[in-house]
């Protein structure tokens, strides 16, 4: 049976909960729960088939409520439970239904019971854990089976020789130092703030059972494509060496369009006349592979699984600008960071049909990619990504100690010290992580690094990355110390946008950008401490200066920039900067106008003409005072004679992207300069502004614009109804004042003309 059939008619075995229990749970407290937190009960928690890309039609799902007990370090197993937890849930969220935190001096423990299905008598059962964090240890029946360090990878377990008949005693402990340890743990600490968020402790994806032949079975499968070739090449790691034969059926829909049979565990078949899987159309093929004996008819095992015929690589396109390809053609890359994070479930989603939401708004904006931040999903989430058509750039979570112990500042000259274990740890849950979700084809680049958090042995690491999977791109660490290593150089600029220079042998991308926040009431983590890296109080306000990243943003495209991501999907706890709020109640911009904005993304850029120069090249003359003048000053016709005279820029060194050719480092400034046009321009004119921070700009005593916080580069915004309406042929004059609170200050400004393309081709 085809995948996309086998997907739809498997429903999980579920061990049954008391249903007095289950009567009584309920969610902790918390500040927010969303819809579907709303709805999740100790009988529908995450029910769906967890492993997508390798399908058995029999098996047993463990989530639900569980016995659970925290105690000290050192002690044994618990004489008595504390209460119910409700699994896949962590202990620290509101689902689980307990609400607590797990220190590193402490172990958490979990306890249910589980019966074998009849059916399943003369077969090995295996037992799996999506994710645990960190350290996990299980028992069966007293007997310790064994121990996992991960908190990101799945584990198994071949649990056969400790069950007994009827009822089995299943036990799991769990040790998680958070940030009190060097192991890979992303955003997680023990005293959540700003961009660190709540830790999570114990099991956080999905617990459940399968039978599998005694003889020999398939543990994963690797597919590779040759689009140039139109192959496909399927390679079953078994759990033993067995004398038999592998057949490997590819289907288009319901109709078989090739079929081949190897004695060996790899089959190469040709695919004809295939179909790519492009954000537009993403194209699956269904895979069904069997492993038959000698004998007629004793089939050892038999998986169904998928795949897509498509190619991520880097080449120079028709002006020799080395860009990121898909399918050997340019594709510009445009999506958010995106955390993974939910008010209610922590680093769980509350429910499969949840998690599926946050990736069908990111394509009803008109977003073909999303950067995965440091965080592992459950398998299903690439799964969606895969049918939805979404590349993903996938972060490898950022492993820092006791802290923030690994900590590397921008441009650090040093990589951080690890020690010879935390190196090793580290490795081997990357290899964990790439093992894992290798599979997925939506994944297209590995971010073993994220800034400087936990960067060490960075080339070593990152060439190893490229070695172990040349099939996709490695980044080189996104945002601040690069070290000449990767297919691309990332950088991070807030608000942004930015772009490093094209380069010969790497692509330029903008790995992080935007940040603009808006704190909605009612649908915010805390009512108060919210932040962005550049806030507003109103919708408009919000979408008007997204639309001015966006208009900035195409112009570095056709500069050579190939791929920009927006921070961020949703709001996080006391961030306020995403798409969504955290409750996912509303999505802050109009999706249908910013999909024509992204759409336009995908274009020929608009063509500058700069109308009145910056001091960016060459310094310009302005009147300027530090005294706050006389009503009117705006005004076309004041008298400024008397205010001092120098060149722009105005400001103070060491300001980020500043040309400082005039110190100022008062509280205000206010600013005057006259301009001629020979003739009003044609296409529209932005205002090109370096502010930090607030800025009134007028033109010819009206006011063009109100800007507020910062920029740490150039940018172009654009002129109100009213400030367009002012320019005139002949003499013209900008007026600005500039208030600066803390930190670097800077101001110049200057306008350009923006003729539009004359068409827009291609779609995200």
């Amino acid at each position: 049976m085809p995948l996309s059939r086998l997907l739809v008619v498997l429903i999980a075995f579920v061990a049954p909960v008391g249903a007095g229990l289950a009567a009584d749970w309920k969610p902790a407290p918390a500040p927010l729960i969303t819809k579907w937190g709303k709805q999740v009960t100790p009988d529908n928690a995450w029910k769906e088939y967890p492993r997508p890309q390798l399908v058995r039609k029999d098996w047993l799902n463990l989530n639900g409520l569980w016995d659970y007990a925290i105690t000290a370090k050192a002690a044994g197993k618990p004489e008595k439970w504390d209460g119910q937890i409700l699994v896949p849930y962590c202990i620290e969220s509101a689902l689980s239904g307990v609400g607590k935190t797990v220190t590193k001096d402490q172990l958490l423990w979990y306890r249910r019971t589980v019966e074998v299905p009849v059916g399943w008598k003369g077969k090995q059962t295996i037992l799996h854990f999506g994710a645990v964090d960190w350290e996990t240890t299980v028992f069966v029946n007293g007997k310790a089976i064994g121990t996992h360090k991960g908190g990101f990878d799945p584990f198994s377990f071949d649990i056969t020789e400790a069950l007994k008949d009827g009822p089995n005693e299943l036990i799991v402990r769990v040790w998680d130092p958070t940030d009190q340890g060097a192991q890979p743990r992303g955003k997680q600490v023990s005293k959540p703030e700003g961009i660190w968020y709540t830790s999570v402790t114990g099991i956080w994806q999905t617990v459940w059972m399968e039978p599998v032949q005694k003889s020999g079975w398939v543990e994963s499968l690797a597919v590779s494509t040759d689009i140039d070739r139109s192959e496909v090449t399927v390679t079953a790691r078994m759990s033993r060496e067995l004398n038999v034969v592998m057949r490997v059926q590819i289907y288009d829909g319901e109709k078989l369009v090739g079929e081949a049979s190897s004695a060996e565990h790899t089959v190469t078949i040709k695919v004809p006349g295939a179909r790519l899987w492009t954000p537009d159309s993403p194209h699956l093929y269904g895979l069904t592979i069997g492993f038959l004996g000698m004998k007629v008819d004793s089939v050892y095992d038999a998986v169904e699984s998928y795949f897509a015929m498509r190619k991520i690589s880097t080449a120079k396109d028709e002006k020799g600008i080395l860009r990121l390809m898909l399918n050997n053609k340019p594709l510009f890359q445009v999506g958010p960071l995106d955390q993974g994070w939910w008010p209610d479930g922590l680093l769980t989603p509350p429910s499969d049909e949840a998690m599926a939401y946050d990736l069908k708004v990111l394509k009803q904006l008109g977003m073909n990619m999303l950067r995965k931040h440091i965080k592992v999903e459950p398998a299903r989430l690439y799964h969606h990504c895969d049918k939805l058509g979404l590349l993903v750039w996938q972060d490898m979570p950022s492993a820092m100690g006791a802290g923030r112990k690994h900590f590397v500042g921008p441009g650090a000259k040093d990589d951080a010290e690890f020690t010879a274990p935390e190196k090793a740890q580290f490795r081997t849950e990357l290899k964990a992580m790439i093992d894992h979700l290798r599979f997925f084809p939506c994944i297209v680049t590995w971010v073993p690094f994220n800034e400087g958090w936990g960067q060490h042995d960075t080339n070593e690491i990152l060439k190893w990355v490229k070695e172990y999977d040349p099939t996709r791109l490695v980044n080189g660490p996104s945002g601040w110390t690069d070290r000449g290593y990767g297919d691309m150089k990332d950088m991070h600029n807030y608000p942004g946008p930015g772009m490093f220079p094209v380069m010969p042998d790497r692509v330029s991308v903008l790995g992080e950008f935007g940040g603009l926040g808006l704190p909605l009431r009612g649908h915010l983590w805390k009512d108060n401490g919210n932040w962005g890296y550049q806030s507003f109080k109103t919708t408009d306000d919000l979408r008007r200066n997204y639309h001015q990243l966006m208009i900035r943003l195409h112009t570095l495209i056709g500069k050579g920039l190939s791929a920009a991501v927006y921070t961020q999907t949703t709001d996080v706890e006391v961030e306020v900067n995403g798409l969504m709020t955290y409750d996912r109640e509303v999505i802050k911009l109009d999706p249908t106008e910013t999909a024509v904005w992204h759409k336009t993304l995908f274009g020929p850029p608009p063509e500058y003409r700069e109308l009145v120069p910056t001091s960016e090249q060459s310094a310009q003359k302005w009147r300027y005072t530090l005294t706050k003048p006389a009503e009117g000053w705006e005004k076309p016709d004041t008298d400024a004679t008397k205010w001092d005279e120098a060149d722009g820029g105005f400001g103070t060194k060491g300001t980020p992207g500043a040309i400082v050719r005039t110190e100022w480092k008062t509280a205000d400034i206010w600013l005057r300069r006259s301009f001629d046009l020979a003739a009003l321009p044609a296409g529209e004119v932005y205002l090109r502004i370096h502010h930090d921070e607030d800025a009134e700009v007028f033109v010819n005593g009206v006011l063009a614009t109100k800007l507020s916080g910062f920029t740490s580069d150039y940018i172009e915004v654009p002129l109100s109804a009213a400030g367009r309406k002012a320019l005139k042929a002949g003499r013209n004059v900008i007026a600005i004042h500039c208030h600066q609170t803390t930190g670097g200050q800077y101001i110049d400004a200057g306008f350009v003309e923006v003729i539009p393309a004359k068409s827009i081709s291609g779609r995200p």
